[in-house]
């Protein structure tokens, strides 16, 4: 992934470090507390390993911090569907030998589309 501020490839975010963006992207700029709570809402998470990830998230680059006040701030570089967007190219080039009709086949194959979802599909294409 690029930063767009300074040109850089970005690192790809690791399982882990998408968790944290997602809630991120969902509440805006956060507090390792509350990042933590809301991972501690889906499964256990320590809050000294949150706090270790997101200090590696920003050496990264992936995050940046916002130390003007008591509490610092995490705040994601990337916009949301900037990274999905390239997480999803890499996934199409990477299992799908570039063809986004393959995974879209697959998906609509797969049992867990509803209704609704391939009647969205049909609008969009």
């Amino acid at each position: 992934m690029e930063n767009t501020s300074t040109g850089k490839q970005l690192p790809e975010p690791t399982k882990a470090e998408l968790e944290i963006l997602q809630v991120l992207w969902e509440f805006g700029p956060s507090t390792v507390r509350f990042v933590n709570e809301q991972l501690n809402l889906q499964k256990d998470v320590n809050y000294t390993s949150t706090l270790k990830q997101m200090q590696i998230m920003t050496e990264k680059g992936i995050l940046k911090r916002d130390e003007s006040q008591m509490k610092h701030i995490y705040i994601p570089v990337e916009a949301e569907e900037k990274t999905k967007d390239q997480l999803l190219d890499r996934f199409v080039n990477t299992l799908y030998k570039g063809s986004a009709s393959r995974l879209m086949m697959q998906l609509l194959g797969n049992e867990k589309i509803s209704k609704e979802e391939i009647e969205a599909i049909k609008k969009m294409l």
